[in-house]
């Protein structure tokens, strides 16, 4: 035997015999179900863990917060079969195999912010506010 060889053999029995590589046991729990009205096909999480995408086949894909509640639904088609989202979580991605095509979807959310009660300046059933955030100390 070569000294290479036998050097090699040496690594790769210190490395099996040291039981670093051996089988772990992994416990787990369903942390959470979601119920939907049609079946799943694909899953997308955005980057931050805020939101959960599920694609059904009715040609839905229905978005979630991270505690579970539905926030939107966007029709899609039945002809998608996989979705994606970008790094940042600004871009959807969904493709179709039976079209032979990819479509890049812009996510913008629009929130209602309650400013009942709090201080402002002009009309005030203006059909316009602007929110400015700042330290109240």
């Amino acid at each position: 035997m070569e000294l290479r060889t036998v050097k090699l053999f040496i690594i790769i029995v210190l490395i099996f015999s040291s039981g670093s590589f051996g089988f772990a046991e992994v416990e787990w729990n369903v942390i959470q179900t979601f119920k939907l009205d049609a079946t799943p096909i694909d899953t997308a999480v955005s980057p931050d863990g805020r939101r959960i995408y599920v694609l059904t086949e009715d040609g839905n894909i229905h978005i979630y917060s991270a505690n579970g509640i539905r926030e939107e639904k966007i029709q899609v088609g039945n002809q998608i079969d996989q979705i994606n989202l970008d790094p940042k979580g600004e871009y959807l991605f969904i493709s179709s195999r039976q079209n032979k095509t990819v479509k890049v979807i812009a996510l913008n959310f629009i929130y209602d912010l309650d400013t009942t009660g709090a201080p402002f300046k002009g009309a005030k059933n203006a059909p316009v506010v602007i929110a400015v955030f700042s330290d109240f100390q």
